[in-house]
């Protein structure tokens, strides 16, 4: 199946955005590991987090993730530190192949107790949990900070609580500063130490009533629309929270380079508000910016960025060779369509110097099974009306209400199949 999608010349809408994966799949494994058999509110309704509520609730001897990359890294470390006895975890054919082994490693060191069903460093793993003593542990700062989320929220089980030292630059710095926050709402001491250490004491987990806040990388594409589209548009976004520990939320301030300005209302209670996003043209010549803290949001900025013909170098995304699919060559063979040559280098940086082909007639968008190849692509439809979206379905894993949400702010959006 694949979508056609028209946007409208105008746009004036509300949005209520999806809540945070990110926060949703570290609040529940955390009140999971507090004992508590409530679950925290306002959650995510996307599939990463759909399976993270079914392991914790059925257990079933084999847990299957599907493609979720922080289930499969949070549920490891989980089950090799609670006594719930054998699982094997698996998931898609693509997390089959998605490395695990840095993860891994460090639990045995630890004393957990976890086989790999088949290939060596990669999903099925075979887990038989009990609790760890923890200790001091060394762990890559340049791989995924899931890995190093997984293993801080493991680590306030321990009977000593854990050291954990990381070696190399450190990557996704935002993204562990998110963990430690929430381990801290419920109870956890954790701390950095130094400037490449975090200190997690052995302090069990307190049950906590807790609402999770709207996310940010939802509201990236909001921002990119409103780009895309006239002077006069105007998008609301509720349930935002300024100040947020989201990383993504940087997202602000990149888009206010490209002209967007972002209005916060008045929060009562310590309830999230509702963004007012306007939009004046600029004339920015370029664009460069690293995404290490914030990779996930790259997509959205080759896709708008070259739609408004401003050329751009953006740094820090090795990790995108390893997501869903390998999203360098992904955005590179999908911009060709759309008439752009994005190229990249050996350090995986995504350029463009405002390099154009001839676009495709009616360009076809292949997702690869990566919801973010839908959702920063749908936008281009400003620019290309009609454009087609393969397997549009794949949103779910984030932004389930994507397309829904894209026709209430006026977009023609037709099925085919």
């Amino acid at each position: 199946m694949r979508y056609k999608i028209s946007a409208p010349a105008h746009i004036d809408t509300t949005i209520d955005l999806p809540s945070s994966k990110s926060i949703s799949n570290r609040a529940l494994v955390i009140q999971a590991l507090s004992g508590s058999t409530e679950w925290p509110t306002n959650l995510s309704d996307c599939d990463d987090t759909a399976v993270i509520i079914r392991a914790l609730r059925d257990m079933p001897p084999t847990i299957d993730i599907m493609a979720s990359g922080s289930a499969m890294r949070f549920m490891t470390a989980f089950l090799a530190v609670t006594d719930h006895g054998e699982h094997v975890l698996t998931g898609t054919e693509r997390m089959r192949h998605r490395p695990i082994g840095i993860l891994v490693d460090a639990l045995r060191q630890l004393g957990a107790d976890i086989e790999y069903v088949g290939e060596e460093g990669f999903p099925p793993l075979r887990i038989r949990g009990s609790r760890l003593d923890g200790g001091h542990i060394d762990v890559a700062g340049n791989v995924s900070s899931q890995f190093i989320s997984a293993l801080l929220i493991a680590g306030a089980t321990m009977r000593d609580g854990m050291e954990l030292h990381l070696t190399d630059s450190i990557i996704s710095r935002p993204y562990i500063d998110l963990t430690l926050c929430t381990m801290r709402d419920f109870g956890a001491k954790v701390e950095w130490t130094g400037p490449d250490t975090i200190e997690v004491a052995p302090q069990p987990y307190r049950p906590t009533p807790y609402f999770i806040e709207n996310d940010w990388s939802a509201a990236s594409y909001w921002y990119e629309m409103l780009c895309l589209s006239d002077d006069e548009s105007v998008v609301r976004l509720n349930g935002l929270t300024d100040g947020s520990r989201q990383g993504d939320s940087v997202t602000r301030y990149i888009f206010s380079l490209l002209g967007v300005k972002t209005t916060f209302g008045v929060r009562e209670k310590g309830v999230p508000t509702t963004v007012k996003l306007k939009h004046r043209r600029v004339n920015l010549p370029r664009l460069e910016f690293s995404f290490i803290n914030q990779p996930d949001l790259a997509q959205t900025y080759v896709v708008t960025c070259a739609l408004l013909g401003i050329p751009f170098h953006f740094k820090g995304l090795s990790t995108l060779r390893i997501k869903e699919t390998d999203r360098i060559e992904a955005l590179k063979r999908e911009m060709l369509k759309l008439g752009f040559v994005v190229s990249s280098n050996v350090d995986n940086d995504l350029i463009w110097n405002g390099e154009c082909c001839e676009a495709d007639i009616h360009p076809v968008i292949n997702t690869y099974k990566d919801h973010r190849m839908a959702l920063a692509f749908a936008p281009a439809s400003a620019s290309f009306p009609g454009l087609r979206i393969n397997d549009p379905s794949v949103v779910s894993k984030s932004y389930p209400r994507y397309w829904d949400d894209l026709r209430k702010a006026g977009y023609v959006i037709e099925e085919e199949p």
